[in-house]
C-alpha cells in the first residue's frame, strides 16, 4: 500500500486481523465500474473514477462501519465496442467473477454486502449476481448504480432535457468529474447529442428511466459516444450531487448495516 493503512481498506487488514473485522460486521462495498468511451471531452476512467470516489469518501467517513473492496475496473461494453478503447467483460464472465467475490465474503462470515455500480450495463448482471449470492449463502447483497441514490435532487437541479440529457458522458457524470478533477476534462470538446429514436415509452436517461428498454449498438445513437447535454455541466452542480450521493451512501450503509436476517421458511 502506499501511504498509512486505512481502517476501512479490506484489503489493507492482515488475516489475523481481519477476525476481528468480521466480528464488527461492517457492510462490504464492492465498487465496479467500466473502462469505456465518454464523449470527446471525458477520459474513459469515468465510471470507474466517479464510483470509487464516492465509496472511498462515504467509507472515509464511517470507517468502523464500512469495509471498502478494491474496485472491479471492467464491466459488460459489448454494444460499446465500437469505439476505440473500450474494455469488455462478457456478462456471463461479470456475473460469475462478481459473484465468487460476494461468496468468499459471506464464507468468511460477512453477512452485508453492498455492490457499487458506476456502469448502466452491469445493472441487470449484479442484480442476478446479488440475488445468488442471497440464495447460496447466509448473507444479505444489495446492488445500486450511483445515480439512482440522488434522482429526487438531480430532477429538481438539472438543466439539460429530461428525459435524454443524462445518460451518458453527459450533464450529471460531466459536472460531477468537474468537481472530482477539472483538468481532466476537455469542456471545449464537449457536445450535446441525443441521438436515440423519439418514443413515448423509450429512451435514455440515468435519472428517469423508460418505461421499455432496449440497447442498441451505441455507435448507431451515438458519434460522439454522448448521451445527452454536457454543455451545462458546472463543477458546482458536480459538487452538490457528490456530496449527494456519499451522504445518501452513508445513509444507506447505516441502515442495511441493521437490516435483519431472518429465518427462511419451508412452507410446503
Amino acid at each position: 500500500m502506499n501511504g498509512d493503512k486505512l481502517k476501512y481498506r479490506y484489503d489493507h487488514h492482515t488475516w489475523p486481523e481481519m477476525k476481528e473485522v468480521i466480528a464488527r460486521q461492517p457492510v462490504c462495498v464492492l465498487p465496479i465500474g467500466s473502462v469505456e468511451d465518454h464523449g470527446h471531452h471525458l477520459p474513459l476512467d469515468v465510471d470507474n473514477f466517479l464510483i470509487t470516489s464516492i465509496c472511498e469518501e462515504a467509507a472515509r467517513r464511517i470507517p468502523d462501519e464500512t469495509l471498502l473492496l478494491p474496485p472491479i475496473p471492467y464491466g459488460f461494453e459489448d454494444h460499446h465496442m465500437s469505439f476505440p478503447g473500450t474494455v469488455t467483460v462478457k456478462a456471463e464472465h461479470l456475473e460469475a467473477f462478481v459473484l465468487d467475490i460476494t461468496l468468499s465474503l459471506a464464507h468468511h462470515g460477512f453477512r452485508k454486502i453492498l455492490i457499487a455500480d458506476g456502469h448502466g450495463s452491469n445493472m441487470p448482471i449484479l442484480d442476478l449476481a446479488a440475488r445468488k449470492t442471497i440464495i447460496q449463502s447466509d448473507a444479505l447483497c444489495a446492488c445500486f448504480i450511483w445515480p439512482s441514490l440522488i434522482s429526487d435532487l438531480v430532477k429538481q437541479t438539472r438543466e439539460g432535457p429530461a428525459p435524454g440529457g443524462m445518460s451518458h458522458a453527459c450533464e450529471l457524470e460531466t459536472s460531477v468529474y468537474l468537481h472530482l478533477n477539472a483538468a481532466a476534462v476537455q469542456m471545449d470538446k464537449a457536445r450535446k447529442e441525443i441521438g436515440f429514436h423519439k418514443s413515448n415509452y423509450y429512451w435514455h436517461d440515468l435519472i428517469a428511466g423508460p418505461k421499455v428498454r432496449m440497447m442498441e449498438w451505441w455507435s448507431r445513437i451515438s458519434k460522439t459516444g454522448v448521451i445527452g447535454d454536457p454543455t451545462v455541466a458546472t463543477a458546482e452542480k458536480g459538487k452538490l450531487w457528490f456530496d449527494a450521493s456519499v451522504q445518501a451512501l452513508i445513509e444507506f450503509i447505516r441502515e442495511f448495516r441493521g437490516f435483519e436476517i431472518r429465518e427462511k421458511l419451508d412452507l410446503h
